[in-house]
C-alpha cells in the first residue's frame, strides 16, 4: 500500500530508485487506500490550473488498486487510536487512517514517512532511502 507521498513520487516518477522498485513489484500487488486518493484529489483542487498533473493523478489512479474503507478498517482504527493514545503517541489524522487500513489489509505500508514507524505492528517500507 502506497502512501501518499510515495503515490505522489510515483507521479512525478522520481527519485530514480523509487520508480524502478515500483516497477518491478507486480502491478496486482500495489494498492492504495481511498484516503490517500482523498489526499491527491485534494491537491488536485488545491491547483486547479494543473492540467497535466490531473491527468498524471487520473491515470496512476486507473492503474492502481484503490482499497476502499470498510467495517473491519474502521475496527483497526478505533483500536490503534486508543492504543497510541495511551501510548503518548500521536500521528495526524489521515496518516492514522492509513496506517489502521494498511493494518486491516495486512499490507506493507510504502511510506518516505517516519512517523509510521510508531504504529504497533505495521510493517513499513521506505522505496526512499538509501
Amino acid at each position: 500500500m502506497l502512501d501518499t507521498n510515495m503515490a505522489s513520487a510515483a507521479l512525478l516518477r522520481r527519485p530514480p530508485p523509487m520508480h524502478q522498485r515500483l516497477a518491478a513489484v507486480p502491478s496486482a500487488q500495489v494498492c492504495v487506500s481511498v484516503i490517500t486518493e482523498a489526499e491527491l484529489r485534494f491537491g488536485l483542487a488545491r491547483r486547479p490550473e494543473a492540467i497535466r498533473l490531473a491527468r498524471d493523478v487520473e491515470d496512476f489512479l486507473l492503474r492502481v488498486d484503490i482499497l476502499p474503507w470498510n467495517s473491519a478498517a474502521a475496527t483497526r482504527y478505533g483500536a490503534l487510536r486508543a492504543t497510541l493514545e495511551a501510548m503518548g503517541r500521536t500521528l495526524a489524522a489521515l496518516d492514522t487512517l492509513i496506517a489502521a487500513h494498511a493494518l486491516a489489509e495486512d499490507a506493507i505500508l510504502v511510506t518516505h514517512d517516519r512517523a509510521f514507524a510508531r504504529v504497533p505492528g505495521l510493517t513499513v517500507e521506505d522505496w526512499l532511502a538509501a
